[in-house]
């Protein structure tokens, strides 16, 4: 679970290492997104090489977070930090990098982002 102002780790190659989060689209008044949402950010730190740039809004999808989070078998599922991947646009489900660094939880691609699941190194 992440809410307003939580810091994120940009888990692909898109040139963002944090992020903070300064919205959550499409879910009214909730202040809360758990994995598998999206979420608006601004990065705070960025390669200067990269695609991205300090100060750049973007949306991005939750991949990983510290707060365990119940499936649907009953088990639980919980990361050492909180994730996201950077897309190309909010309605879009195309990743902007090319790359994704650490495990991904598996409702990210039951919830529809197959490009992001399938270059990923590993699923949980």
């Amino acid at each position: 679970m992440v809410q307003l102002r939580s810091v994120l780790q940009v888990a692909d190659n898109s040139g963002a290492i944090t992020a903070h989060v300064i919205g959550v689209p499409g879910k009214g008044n909730k202040k809360i997104a758990r994995i598998s949402d999206v979420v608006t950010v601004v990065v705070k730190k960025a390669d200067p090489n990269g695609q991205v740039k300090k100060g750049d809004v973007a949306h991005a999808v939750v991949v990983r977070t510290r707060k365990e989070s119940k499936r649907d078998d009953g088990s639980y599922v919980r990361f050492d930090d909180n994730a996201c991947v950077l897309l190309e646009s909010r309605t879009s489900k195309e990743p902007k990098g090319s790359r994704f660094f650490g495990p991904l939880a598996r409702e990210v691609k039951t919830a529809g982002y197959n490009k992001i699941a399938s270059l990923a190194a590993e699923i949980y």
